[in-house]
């Protein structure tokens, strides 16, 4: 049985993203290792990171050098057994020709293994005519008893998918992401309040002039964020702190949205009834 721990700290990146396959792996290891040394047990990238996002770094699939990316893939993933911490990495995901990919969030184990693969499941009109497949189920992981879910760019003008993960018991919501206006960083805030759950964000440095990566807690206020540029914000996810978000704002609204508290307060009243009435 996991041991449900009152705190957990994480680790989100801000790093630029290149078409170079190489490059981009060996950034993610140099920041794991950052990540690792600040005792963070998990360590989020931002969206198609390791092989470059379509429409920015990618024109062509054909442009991308497959065996590179699974190669650093493999690295990445021997590097977290060996530092003992997960890691979410944004990637496009090769399928068989001629099918295009998926825009993924790879999840690696403290164990050094790809337990998991998110993939995106509203893509743009660009993304999902010329670069990408759609991908359909949530994701949910545990780390240290706390529960995970994920979740990519675009998806942030679903409302539903968020209210998904809520229903499904997240406690942080993973959110990798290349943004495109600033509206996103409130729509990310707003999510992060009415679910009541943490909400990572790690997005390019390439959009810093829009936001930077970070955590927002339960109560939609930023728990860390990175200073512009490049880096690493560390956060801890501690229940204690917001114990009247979980223990008592997340369960009212279950009950709120289930409907019975107010349909046992229904009245039968005429001047209910008529609308007209003054």
């Amino acid at each position: 049985m996991t041991t449900r721990k009152q705190s957990l700290r994480i680790a989100v990146a801000q790093t630029t993203a290149t078409a170079d396959a190489r490059h981009n792996g060996s950034t993610v290891r140099r920041l794991m290792h950052e990540a690792a040394g600040a005792e963070a047990r998990l360590v989020q990238f931002p969206e198609g990171l390791l092989s470059g996002y379509a429409k920015e770094q990618i024109q062509d699939w054909d442009d991308v050098d497959w065996p590179a990316v699974r190669d650093e893939l493999e690295q990445i993933a021997v590097l977290a057994g060996e530092l003992g911490i997960w890691v979410v990495l944004g990637s496009a995901h090769p399928l068989t020709p001629p099918h295009r990919p998926h825009n993924s969030l790879y999840v690696i184990s403290d164990a050094g293994k790809v337990v998991d693969r998110y993939d995106k499941r509203f893509c743009s009109h660009t993304e999902i005519t010329r670069f990408y497949s759609p991908g359909f189920d949530p994701v949910v992981f545990e780390v240290d008893g706390f529960r995970f879910g994920c979740a990519i760019c675009i998806e942030i003008n679903f409302p539903d998918l968020f209210a998904q993960y809520g229903e499904l018991g997240v406690d942080c919501l993973l959110f990798s992401a290349y943004p495109a206006d600033e509206v996103f960083e409130v729509k990310a805030r707003a999510h992060a309040s009415i679910n009541t759950y943490w909400v990572a964000m790690a997005l390019p440095s390439q959009t810093a002039h829009l936001m930077n990566s970070g955590v927002i807690g339960p109560d939609g206020r930023y728990l860390a964020q990175v200073d512009g540029g490049e880096g690493v914000v560390y956060a801890d996810l501690n229940r204690p702190d917001f114990a009247m978000w979980f223990e008592k704002a997340r369960p009212w609204r279950k009950d709120a949205v289930a409907g019975e508290i107010y349909r046992s307060r229904a009245v039968n009243d005429p001047r209910s009834i008529d609308r007209t009435c003054i």
